[in-house]
């Protein structure tokens, strides 16, 4: 392969492996374990345990039921991406800016079901099992999107199946702890520009390269192992306060063609309390939430084959940690109903790096939620979360030995609207 063949098809690859990588951004991480949760924006999660969702966020908290306890519910999350002011330059035309047309119809809609029981054994022991999502994303740039090489598809989802124990010691501590076996899977789709494709199709040596994916890795799947800890610390019937640790592997995923994809998932860490107002039918929880978003390195691409890309590529990438500061309230209005509202405060993992085909910002949370009380036995929740996230000025380039291949410039805002629906039955 001569140098010229090299550079350019070693510049492609960059392109890819930086926009690609950028596709896994702080929004894969799914808040979606129950609608109570989404109904009060989490504050409070890991200790209210006002169904079995709870193990979801903290195992210890099984200890607090003295009932088997099912929940069984599903939330949808709408992403509404702005993509705006977007200026375009490649080699292809000699870095002449190109505007590209603003687009909004790059987010999509998701489903996540969850599903929990907890099982008490006896006064001091309680088993659980659950099956939810932790961590899920799709965007979508149309197929004429003139920068689509920082475009393109991606869709992940991720299924965790988990099993906890919980301990109590006396009445003030419960402790508890558990395993996780994640199963995700991945599509990354990206093809050149219309003009980086004519620029290799002019090239004799570059063209039998022509019309090929910079990047097809289709339904990449795989499993791994995590665990959580957590702790409940009862002050009085009214007023506890819970903490929670979750380990989170490293993820890899493998295609049938035999092409992986390497992430590390964050560790996550979150302090909850709940404080019931005596005599009166109101409650304030809050939660501070700590996302490991530090850790994330790197992906690794390996043995990439059937497109422009071929074997292994690594890509560095500077993301910091993440916080979540919550607080809600919930009105015990009657026997029947039962409401909520929360706020939530979450930073974005992103710091000097952003990206276009998922925006990530600072973000706010609006949250509203009801419970009808079907019987004594019987619930019926739903929960509702605006979304507002900022907008930030994006700008993504690509070199190889300094020097320059492609850019991007663009404003981006991402919003979105979770909604959740949940039965739980206590027997």
């Amino acid at each position: 392969m001569n140098k010229k063949r090299l550079f350019i098809r070693s510049a492609i690859a960059v392109a890819v492996a930086a926009s690609s990588t950028s596709a896994f951004a702080a929004g894969f991480q799914l808040n979606a374990q129950s609608a109570t949760g989404i109904g009060r924006a989490f504050a409070g999660d890991a200790v209210i345990a006002d169904n079995a969702a709870v193990m979801a966020r903290n195992p210890a908290a099984m200890a607090l039921f003295d009932e088997n306890a099912f929940s069984i519910g599903f939330e949808s999350i709408t992403t509404m991406i702005e993509v705006s002011d977007v200026t375009y330059r490649n080699i292809a035309t000699g870095f002449t800016p190109t505007s590209v047309a603003d687009t909004d119809d790059v987010g999509d809609t998701s489903i996540a079901p969850n599903v929990h029981l907890i099982v008490p054994i006896n006064e001091k022991f309680a088993v659980g099992i659950n099956a939810y999502s932790n961590f899920g994303t799709k965007t979508e740039f149309a197929n004429d999107y003139a920068a689509t090489e920082y475009g393109g598809l991606t869709d992940v989802k991720s299924f965790n199946l988990g099993l906890a124990g919980s301990y109590r010691l006396n009445d003030q501590w419960s402790f508890g702890a558990g395993l996780d076996l994640i199963y995700g899977e991945g599509t990354m789709k990206r093809q050149p520009s219309a003009q980086l494709n004519g620029f290799i199709q002019a090239i004799p040596s570059l063209s039998p390269l022509a019309g090929m994916p910079l990047l097809d890795v289709d339904g990449a799947t795989g499993t791994a192992i995590g665990f959580n800890i957590g702790t409940v610390y009862e002050l009085d019937e009214n007023n506890r306060f819970g903490f929670s640790y979750r380990y989170s592997p490293e993820f890899e995923a493998e295609d049938d063609k035999g092409q992986t994809i390497t992430l590390p998932l964050p560790d996550i860490a979150e302090f909850s309390g709940f404080h019931k107002i005596e005599d009166s039918k109101f409650a304030v929880h809050y939660s501070v939430q700590y996302i490991g978003w530090g850790s994330f390195d790197q992906i690794e691409f390996s043995n990439l084959q059937g497109s422009v890309v071929s074997g292994d590529y690594n890509k560095d990438y500077g993301w910091q940690d993440g916080w979540h500061y919550s607080i809600g309230g919930t009105y015990y209005l009657n026997n029947d109903w039962t409401l909520r509202a929360g706020y939530m405060y979450d930073t974005s993992a992103q710091d000097s790096i952003t990206s276009i085909s998922v925006p990530d910002s600072d973000r706010q949370w609006l949250s509203a939620g009801l419970t009808y009380n079907i019987d004594q036995k019987s619930t019926i929740d739903f929960g509702f979360t605006y979304l507002m996230g900022k907008e930030v000025s994006v700008s993504e380039s690509t070199e190889v030995s300094g020097i320059p291949v492609s850019s991007v410039t663009a404003t981006t805002q991402a919003n979105a609207i979770l909604m959740g629906l949940q039965y739980s039955r206590s027997f």
